[in-house]
């Protein structure tokens, strides 16, 4: 075991992964987190409307959910994290996950229906990853060259505009080749989070190919030798490959490989929680069904199912805090 100071989005926190030989194999789930047991049996539907990131996410918890509660109907419909709020709003949904936090007029509208703010529970972490085909020979990218390739704006500060994989430095039958560019559509919370962290709040160029889920993305690059994309790592496949990345500028930038290790200590720098967004208000008790629902979540289990689906779970620190924020005392 191998422990590290997760410093990610300022939590000071010890998690512990698995480390097989020099490379980190797997993230091993918190000891300390409680395994589920059912202790009283729910009915009723499960209606998850928001995030494309989060949908094999919320379709895997929902299939362990239904293991102790068989009773539950579910529904999720993952068309993009800015359909949660509204939904949520509308109270066509009881959970809105989400690959980023909600922006200020999305709380605003929220509170001035309710008259108080929704809760965004962090329940896993998630690396924006830069996908190339597999053969692509690129060795890392600066934040600032993916600005250019991808933004018409360049507000990141490079000096100028990325065409060809030979403006990136490759050579021989690279050298002129047009990139292809694959991404999200406006309603991706993934879209938003580039276009903030990515592209310093840019604009998108007019020629990037939208898709219109996470895994399309993935697998255009897969089928385009001269793509280039951005999805969640839990999306990678063995077709494409994570380019290693870098905040820094200037002639010999340190690259930061899309590894676990560097998830958790911050050091990768498109790094992010990703929410389940519910409807609660401050000092009442939630309806057993998503109080359960929840508790399964920041269970052993639940958060083993997010390291099945690629991602990388919360430590029991968090998971109590969460629990905490939407009025359940958690036993560990």
């Amino acid at each position: 075991m191998k422990f590290l100071n997760l410093k990610f989005l300022g939590l000071a926190v010890m998690v512990s992964v698995m480390v097989s030989g020099p490379a980190l194999a797997a993230v091993a789930v918190d000891s300390d987190l409680p395994t589920y047991q059912k202790t009283t049996s729910v009915n009723g539907s499960i209606k998850s409307i928001g995030s494309d990131t989060m949908n094999n996410e919320m379709a895997l918890w929902a299939e362990g959910f239904r293991a102790f509660h068989s009773g539950v109907k579910v529904e999720i419909e993952g068309k993009g994290s800015s359909t949660a709020p509204p939904a949520l709003i509308a109270g066509t949904s009881n959970f809105g996950p989400m690959s980023r936090a909600m922006k200020a007029k999305e709380v605003d509208e929220f509170e001035k229906k309710f008259g108080y703010k929704p809760v965004q529970l962090r329940t896993s972490i998630d690396m924006l990853a830069v996908y190339v085909h597999k053969d692509n020979p690129i060795q890392g990218l600066t934040l600032q060259q993916i600005d250019a390739v991808f933004s018409k704006t360049r507000k990141g500060g490079y000096g100028k505009d990325i065409v060809t994989w030979g403006d990136l430095g490759l050579k021989g039958e690279w050298k002129d080749r047009p990139i292809n560019m694959y991404g999200r559509n406006s309603a991706s919370g993934t879209y938003g989070y580039f276009k903030k962290h990515a592209l310093f709040k840019g604009d998108y160029k007019d020629n990037v190919n939208e898709q219109p889920g996470s895994s399309s993305v993935v697998q255009s690059i897969a089928s385009d030798k001269y793509g280039i994309g951005y999805s969640g790592i839990g999306y990678m496949t063995s077709d494409v490959r994570a380019v290693p990345l870098s905040t820094e500028t200037g002639s010999n930038p340190h690259m930061v490989p899309a590894t676990p290790e560097n998830a958790y200590t911050g050091d990768y720098p498109l790094a992010r929680f990703l929410y389940l967004t519910v409807n609660y208000k401050p000092g009442s008790q939630l309806d057993d069904l998503r109080a359960e629902f929840i508790k399964y979540v920041f269970s052993k289990q639940g958060q083993e199912v997010v390291v099945k689906d690629g991602y990388f779970p919360v430590p029991a620190t968090v998971a109590r805090e969460e629990l905490q924020t939407v009025g359940i005392q958690p036993k560990f």
